[in-house]
């Protein structure tokens, strides 16, 4: 017969993939509010895994009656730390979001490719330069010539 897999088990294998899925959100999404949720996402399974890491079975909370320990008691010292995290991580995710709402203003878009073209447009302009154009497409849109019939006009073949 199959053990069934423990709690503390189950949970780290949660907060690993919380911090996995994460990760893949913010490498593999384009839209700037999704890597913002992404890296909250991340954040969560961080802060679980360093709440497990105080983890010990049969411990008590970390509260002395009397001046006297009832008996082995859990580490506060990473639950002080996942406190602060969450805090912070609130702050970081507001000044994000912050950012995203100036920047969809600016530009009416939060798609990277979007933003980057603009980006480099913006700054070849406040450089006083000519901002680069694309080698595969004609100026201004127009279609491309046919190609010419080489040998028959000319050309030395």
């Amino acid at each position: 017969m199959m053990a069934l897999p423990s709690l503390e088990g189950i949970l780290y294998t949660g907060a690993i993939s919380l911090v996995v899925i994460g990760i893949a959100g913010l490498v593999l999404s384009n839209h700037l509010l999704r890597m913002v949720l992404a890296l909250g996402v991340a954040e969560a399974g961080a802060n679980l895994l360093l709440v497990l890491a105080g983890f010990r079975p049969e411990a008590a909370a970390p509260i002395l009656i009397n001046a006297t320990a009832p008996g082995p008691m859990v580490d506060p010292v990473p639950q002080a730390m996942v406190l602060t995290a969450i805090v912070i991580g609130v702050g970081v995710q507001a000044l994000a979001i912050a950012l995203l709402i100036r920047v969809q203003r600016a530009y009416g878009s939060l798609d990277m490719r979007e933003l980057k073209l603009c980006l480099e447009r913006d700054l070849a302009i406040a450089a006083g330069i000519v901002p680069t154009a694309s080698q595969d497409a004609p100026a201004g849109g127009r279609p491309l010539p046919p190609p010419s019939g080489g040998a028959s006009e000319g050309l030395p073949g």
